[in-house]
């Protein structure tokens, strides 16, 4: 057997991160849950490992799914939302709850593969608008320049003339021969004879003196003085026809483009609109990267992505966990659960990209299980999700970090937006340190909601600052303890603190 690698392959596993780095890259946002981030860095380096295997038995590879088991507000779709931009992966994040049983008025499960994989067409295609972005700025530019000094007309003419020459030749060796035709023929060529000729020397001072006034606005342009003067261009008309058609899987089960059928089959409309420079380049930039892209492939590129690095995040999975009624099967939970088993199983699902395997795409799954647990789920599905992480309850301690260690932590936030107002706010250790006494005291007292609870702390904390911000004339403000009890007197002392904090 040839276990010699593709330099595409060996550059695969030499590419990805490995799994400390990335529990390193998601410290930066996620306060604790060691565990957690060791599971799903494990998932992701397993993904890379696959694609280095042979192909006899890199198909035979099925990803290991995880369920995170934890309450509200414990970092489960932080955890999975940072994973994916680590990777650059498809990533879709969708609530187990709004799927129904089929036969039932809903959505059903296949469509989250095919958000996935339209998600995917969009990824690939901005980058591939990347790649051409040179290409599509200098068509740009000679569209603008149009637009703002368009060609004289004889001019005009005399380049569709000599871009027809042959087009005309081909006419005139097609009619020899035909003896009828002649006299028309020739009675035309007289008249067109007859027409005053404009003389070379003067069609070429003519063109000369347009191409250096063009050349004097191109510099204008790529100098930016021209970006908000006003042009007309004429621009492709998006907009489709309505067609409703029903069916009874709903027109997304159909595997027709039916915007790209009936568009082929009508003309191409055009309209015209008056846009400043910095505006219509936008608009003929799309256009221009439409005409270089391939589709073709962009679409190729992105089905390979869902079903190799495809991750769907499923969350409130405990909200469909429960055996059937009595009365019978439950809608909104095992019907659900049977319908979701064989897209995580692995099977073919139809898309208007064409049909899109889910064998290898990585499942994560979470929920809080405070009115059922992972056993209720049926025992087909527990089977697909091998690894289960309990996430912990966020401590005192674990609030006063995510207040101050994450690269985009919520001080650093609350600071910066003052600072728009010109207002230079300090908060001083032990005001956080009474904030996060604060949230885990209400977490214990009314519900565990977890960092969520910060949000709503912090919000009142600042709602008098951000009110009156634009006409305070101290623009220096400090924020201690006792500003912080100053403040929230009022959720210290009342024994409902459900009522001031929600």
């Amino acid at each position: 057997m040839d276990t010699q690698k593709t330099p595409t392959e060996n550059k695969t596993l030499h590419n990805s991160l490995t799994p400390k780095q990335i529990v390193a890259e998601l410290d930066k946002y996620i306060i604790g849950q060691a565990e957690a981030k060791r599971s799903v860095a494990i998932a992701l380096r397993n993904r890379a490992r696959r694609q280095m295997l042979d192909e006899d038995i890199r198909d035979e590879v099925a990803p290991k799914n995880i369920i995170m088991i934890g309450s509200t507000g414990v970092g489960k779709t932080e955890i999975a939302r940072r994973l994916a931009r680590l990777v650059d992966a498809p990533f879709i994040k969708v609530e187990a709850s709004k799927y129904t049983e089929v036969g039932y008025v809903g959505r059903d499960v296949e469509s989250m593969i095919r958000d996935l994989t339209e998600l995917a067409v969009n990824m690939v295609k901005a980058e591939q608008t990347e790649s051409v972005k040179e290409r599509a700025l200098e068509q740009v530019e000679e569209r603008l320049l149009d637009y703002i000094y368009p060609p004289p007309t004889s001019l005009k003419k005399s380049r569709e003339d000599e871009s027809g020459d042959e087009e005309e030749f081909a006419e005139r060796e097609d009619l020899e021969g035909e003896s009828q035709e002649i006299p028309e023929l020739s009675a035309g060529m007289i008249e067109i004879a007859d027409e005053p000729v404009e003389p070379e020397s003067v069609r070429k001072q003519r063109e000369e003196r347009y191409l250096r006034t063009r050349e004097k606005f191109r510099k204008q342009l790529r100098d930016g003085k021209l970006e908000d003067k006003p042009v007309e261009i004429s621009v492709k008309n998006r907009s489709a026809p309505l067609i409703e058609i029903f069916s009874p899987g709903g027109i997304e089960e159909m595997d027709i483009n039916f915007k790209d059928v009936f568009g082929g089959l009508m003309p191409k409309q055009t309209k015209t609109r008056r846009l400043t420079v910095s505006e219509a380049r936008q608009i003929l930039m799309q256009e221009e990267a439409e005409k270089l892209i391939d589709m073709d492939t962009v679409v190729g590129e992105a089905v390979s992505r869902v079903e190799d690095t495809g991750l769907v995040f499923l969350d409130e999975i405990d909200k469909i966990a429960g055996r059937e009624s009595k009365s019978g099967p439950d809608v909104s939970r095992e019907g659900v659960q049977r319908d979701i088993l064989p897209i995580i199983e692995g099977c073919t699902v139809a898309t208007k990209y064409g049909m899109v395997r889910t064998d290898h795409i990585l499942f994560i799954a979470a929920g809080a299980f405070h009115m059922s647990k992972p056993a209720d789920l049926i025992p087909e599905l527990q089977g697909r999700f091998p690894i289960r992480v309990e996430l912990k309850s966020l401590g005192e301690g674990d609030f006063k970090r995510i207040l101050t260690e994450p690269k985009n932590a919520l001080v650093k936030q609350y600071i910066a937006m003052m600072e728009t107002e010109e207002l230079n706010i300090s908060i001083r250790e032990d005001a956080i340190d009474e904030i996060s006494a604060l949230a885990y005291r209400v977490n214990e007292a009314v519900e565990d909601i977890g960092a969520r609870r910060l949000h709503t702390i912090m919000e009142k904390l600042f709602e008098e600052i951000s009110f009156e911000a634009p006409d305070l004339e101290d623009k220096v403000i400090v924020v201690d303890a006792e500003y912080v009890n100053g403040q929230l007197s009022d959720i210290v002392k009342d024994e409902d603190l459900s009522r001031y904090v929600l």
